[in-house]
């Protein structure tokens, strides 16, 4: 599974994407995650399982849908809470639950 989390440019989602790493490795996981600016998500897309867009980017979801449902992956809004707090554990529950 390929979780991509996608900010203005890439660089403070690469925080959260490490402890989302720890959290995936405690639950014996095989996740990849990794994080990139938001204007590569059209051409990351393709072979991603899960989008998640940083709060910061949040207002663009409705954009970001056209471009992620007709390849078949779900995207979201890593909740406020979840990003401000570096919160891995809840980000990757919240990105889990996308694919559910």
């Amino acid at each position: 599974m390929k979780i991509k989390l996608f900010c203005n440019a890439g660089m403070s989602t690469s925080m959260l994407v490490t402890k989302m790493q720890d959290a995936a490795k405690k639950r014996g996981l095989d996740v990849e995650i990794k994080a990139y600016p938001e204007g590569e998500l059209a051409n990351e897309i393709t072979d991603c399982s899960i989008a998640l867009l940083g709060p910061q980017i949040g207002f663009q979801l409705e954009k970001f849908k056209k471009i992620c449902e007709p390849n078949h992956v779900p995207v979201g809004v890593i909740p406020m809470m979840d990003y401000g707090m570096m919160n891995g554990e809840g980000a990757l529950e919240f990105a889990l639950n996308l694919k559910k």
